[in-house]
């Protein structure tokens, strides 16, 4: 008995000698308010704005956001379900401000904007972490855009160039294809060496779930990560989703690479910060939004830059889609946007219902960047083109009123007509930069003058396949990106032989 006795007190002696006290400080608040999202905790008067909160609720650790610091209470945001944190419970501060996984282990996967996998692939393995907010790049590390984005969709490439470094919006009203332009660009960017994230706010599951297989298929995920916070999510993660995915871009812009980042779309971003910003009483203006909504979206599209060498040489280019309402650009989110941007891409109704797709009216559609971002050969096919197609559109519009036409306004129309069918463009099926400047050149150069209006996509479609097979001169254009005397030469003699095996579509 004495001996189990003795070895009981030895153990506690070895116990006490090994324990040590650490003290250890922590910051503990309390709920007093919980609903629709958010929580009014009071007694962390040292929370930081952005500082991730960890709710104690009986259900296990929920997080959240400090986003409104007053002098007795925070309004924080919950990342969570927030029907599980009841009034009373702890709050504990973390001391860390919002921030989300990178690294290439994020490439290829379809993620929340916790960076949380959405994809069942299982757990994200990277130790590297970004805040979700973060300063823009300033003046003297930005270089000029001069490299292209080639998008592969052949009116914006021709008219409405994109850089790497640019942030061009895509405006237009519901259902107009919007995000099928954002998805062709990512499909187009196999082997341009650009990483691609695609932020999908607000977005029905079944529809990223589509958009998923299509880049799938097109082996598009192999550079794309999907940043999702769907529309049955709450506004907090629809709030912080276009941050996370920036940050996540970050991190190959701080390595030199270039990154193609799309948000999808920003009016719904807003109205979730709207809904945030009521919820937490701050004050409503113009329409109902807060104050700050300008300062919402510049501070996401400002991080979006050409590094000059210096700063490693990297570029993170944003296309943001803004969706309008009935084609009013005048309302405040779609202006607000439009001056945070570089230009824009909009998508007309009216077009869209004749059938040219992608709908773009090259008058309201405008790239501040221009032709800077071109390759030579293109910019010097494309150079007219923009003109012509809004000057097309006004002549057509007074020609249905009169039948006495003379010869050039008649020449021109013609022109322009052509032009539009060689604008229209499958989804899913984008156009190398070469095979672009081909059709363009022939167009410029009254090489299709005789084809007939209505032949004109007949004609294309069987130019590519002859060029195709006889892929010299489409080698030379894509290697030297300049038409010389000798590509010129070369690009005249394939479209004179190839005119010669279609006898059928020649007037």
């Amino acid at each position: 008995m004495s001996s189990t006795k003795d070895f009981i007190i030895e153990q506690l002696k070895e116990e006490i000698s090994g324990f040590k006290v650490e003290a250890s400080e922590k910051s503990v608040g309390r709920v007093l308010k919980i609903s629709d999202g958010i929580a009014l905790v009071s007694g962390l008067s040292e929370a930081m704005m952005s500082e991730i909160l960890k709710f104690k609720s009986a259900h296990g650790d929920i997080s959240g956001v400090a986003l409104n610091l007053e002098e007795n209470l925070v309004g924080a945001i919950v990342l969570g379900d927030f029907t599980l944190i009841k009034e009373g419970d702890e709050v504990v501060s973390t001391k860390r401000i919002l921030e989300v996984p990178v690294g290439e282990a994020v490439i290829g996967r379809v993620l929340n904007p916790l960076g949380e996998p959405l994809d069942g692939k299982g757990k994200l393995e990277t130790t590297i972490f970004y805040p979700v907010e973060k300063i823009a790049p300033g003046v003297i590390t930005r270089a000029s855009v001069k490299e292209p984005v080639q998008t592969g969709i052949k009116a914006i490439d021709a008219m409405i160039p994109i850089g790497r470094g640019q942030r061009e919006l895509i405006i237009g009203d519901r259902q107009l294809g919007k995000t099928a332009i954002a998805i062709d660009t990512i499909i187009n960017q196999k082997g341009q060496n650009m990483k691609c994230i695609y932020v999908a706010i607000g977005q029905k599951e079944s529809k990223i779930a589509g958009i998923v297989t299509k880049l799938t298929e097109a082996g598009a995920m192999d550079y794309t990560t999907i940043v999702l916070a769907g529309a049955s999510n709450p506004a907090s993660l629809l709030y912080i989703a276009p941050y996370a995915g920036c940050a996540m871009a970050e991190y190959f812009c701080d390595k030199g690479e270039d990154v193609l980042i799309i948000y999808d779309d920003l009016s719904k971003h807003a109205v979730s910060y709207r809904e945030i910003s009521l919820l937490l009483r701050r004050p409503p203006g113009r329409e109902a939004y807060p104050g700050d909504v300008f300062y919402l979206h510049s501070r996401l599209l400002e991080r979006a830059c050409k590094l000059n060498k210096d700063f490693g040489g990297g570029s993170i280019t944003a296309l943001p889609i803004i969706e309008t309402q009935a084609g009013d650009l005048s309302a405040y989110i779609p202006t607000n946007v439009i001056s945070i941007t570089d230009g824009q891409i909009f998508l007309e109704p009216d077009l869209f219902y004749k059938g040219n797709r992608p709908a773009i009216n090259a008058g309201l559609s405008v790239s501040r960047v221009g032709s800077s971002a071109q390759i030579k050969a293109m910019k010097k096919v494309a150079g007219k083109m923009r003109l012509e197609a809004a000057q097309y559109r006004e002549l057509a519009a007074f020609a249905q009123f009169g039948s006495d036409l003379d010869e050039d306004t008649k020449k021109k129309l013609d022109r322009g007509a052509r032009l539009y069918e060689i604008f229209k463009q499958d989804q899913y099926q984008p156009l190398s930069a070469a095979k672009q400047v081909l059709i363009y050149f022939t167009l410029v150069n009254g090489l299709m003058d005789n084809v007939p209006v209505d032949r004109t996509r007949e004609f294309e479609s069987a130019l590519y396949k002859y060029a195709d097979l006889n892929d010299e001169v489409l080698k030379l254009i894509a290697a030297k990106k300049e038409i010389d005397d000798e590509i010129d030469g070369k690009l005249r003699k394939l479209v004179a032989d190839f005119k010669e095996t279609i006898d059928y579509l020649i007037k």
